[in-house]
């Protein structure tokens, strides 16, 4: 298949621009076959996933956690620069990519002050150094730099969360509680793993009542994640790199659900892509690139739960080969034509695999 296979018309007051008020308040679309085969779009409330979901069955959620990795600063020259922290790699250097109209060369220096504007603070600027560019991945998009101090603690100070491009306003408090899971637990993503978003302590604590269990991976998104697909002949993408690890008790609670007859439910693209990474390699931690299109075997994810992606996007693909391409489509308009709320602070779906 071709990118252009994957493209489609959304009017862009449709891509949601903030939360609502409540997680659970979402709308959720369930892709569903009648017995004579033919497509259903059911329109329900994401309170619905409770009844969606067997006594049996499994969901897999990802428990990364948003860092504040985008940061703003001066080149020795006065010169603007915008960083967005790919990875950090050790206690006081990181992989980041740099927006600057001369990128500094190796030893040069950006200065950062601090986002914070508290007594305690006092504007103290620090000084981080650019060592030169660093593959990742077979990706040379990146660069190595180190901070005076550890980073954490420095993006902890100087950094901004990184909402996605297509989120026009600025970070607020609003979107510093809501743009992270209620599961987050291990920092190291630049964006969130957004279908958990609509999960509330309510809705995890109703799921537990009716026997569901529960299990966590760790993907830590990467920047590539808004990479646009560049090459109309998909063969020709590269896919990011990014870390994921799965616990061995995940590993023993996914055979279990699949021998008492349970589903397994990811919930997101980057659970599948750990799981389905996991099922090709055997290896519970470790870097992954895997890119998921049409004809791609599934070996563990039965059910997904997932928003609504970007034309042309790896996330589209992903979703096409799972619940298949022209049912993808028949969503897609549906919920173009109902006003469902797309992307990030969107709403959600319900997919089964074909």
């Amino acid at each position: 298949m071709q990118l252009s296979d994957f493209n489609y018309d959304l009017p862009s007051e449709l891509i949601a621009q903030h939360p609502l008020a409540e997680r659970s308040a979402s709308r959720l679309l369930e892709l569903a076959q009648t017995d004579d085969g033919k497509l259903r779009c059911l329109d329900r409330s994401f309170n619905d996933i409770v009844q969606l979901i067997g006594k049996q069955d499994l969901l897999v959620f990802n428990d990364t956690r948003v860092i504040p990795a985008r940061l703003f600063g001066q080149k020795e020259t006065g010169g603007q620069v915008e960083l967005l922290i790919e990875r950090i790699t050790g206690p006081n250097q990181a992989l980041a990519q740099i927006r600057a109209s001369k990128v500094p060369k190796p030893g040069g220096q950006i200065i950062l002050r601090s986002r914070l504007n508290t007594a305690q603070s006092n504007d103290v600027p620090i000084t981080i150094t650019v060592l030169g560019r660093a593959g990742l991945g077979g990706s040379h998009d990146f660069y190595e730099i180190t901070f005076p101090e550890n980073a954490m603690l420095v993006l902890e100070t100087y950094g901004e969360l990184p909402l996605p491009p297509y989120i026009s306003h600025a970070p607020n408090e609003d979107d510093a509680k809501r743009y992270q899971t209620v599961m987050a637990k291990k920092p190291g993503a630049v964006a969130a793993p957004t279908a958990g978003l609509h999960f509330d302590e309510l809705i995890l604590n109703n799921l537990r009542e009716r026997g569901v269990s529960q299990a966590a991976i760790t993907l830590h998104v990467g920047a590539g994640t808004f990479t646009p697909v560049r090459n109309e002949d998909l063969a020709l993408h590269q896919m990011h790199h990014e870390w994921y690890s799965i616990p061995p008790k995940t590993l023993q609670a996914i055979q279990e659900t699949k021998e008492q007859g349970g589903k397994i439910i990811a919930v997101g693209t980057t659970s599948i892509r750990s799981l389905e990474s996991y099922a090709i390699t055997r290896q519970l931690e470790g870097e992954t690139n895997l890119f998921i299109t049409p004809g791609f075997q599934f070996q563990l994810v039965d059910a997904l739960i997932t928003n609504f992606h970007l034309p042309k996007s790896t996330l589209l693909m992903l979703v096409s080969a799972f619940a298949g391409v022209e049912q993808i489509r028949y969503a897609y308009q549906h919920a173009i034509q109902e006003r469902y709320r797309f992307f990030s602070y969107g709403d959600a779906m319900f997919l089964r695999r074909t």
